[in-house]
């Protein structure tokens, strides 16, 4: 299956993220094995971004996005469904 955001073709996971994002992954995540420099000029070049109006939804994106895939993925991840209004939660709760 061939992913292309904005015209532009994403062959790994990690492409397809930088694409999404519009950012490098390692931008947010950070690198294995980077000096306290590397990671204080990182961390300053994120900061900058999120100032940038195109990027202020950002963060409530990325927490949107992680949160649909633990729900469409519960299997991928130690999760319980947490009961919703409108959903029958099947468990039992148990008073202590």
């Amino acid at each position: 299956m061939k992913y292309i955001v904005a015209g532009h073709q994403a062959v790994t996971e990690s492409e397809f993220a930088e694409l999404a994002l519009g950012t490098p992954v390692e931008l947010w995540l950070g690198v294995d094995g980077e000096s306290d420099e590397e990671r204080a000029a990182r961390l300053d070049a994120a900061r900058d971004i999120l100032t940038d109006p195109e990027f202020r939804s950002l963060p409530d994106d990325l927490v949107r996005l992680a949160a649909q895939v633990v729900e469409n993925h519960p299997d991928l991840f130690n999760v319980v469904p947490l009961a919703r209004p409108g959903r029958r939660c099947t468990a039992r709760t148990v008073a202590a």
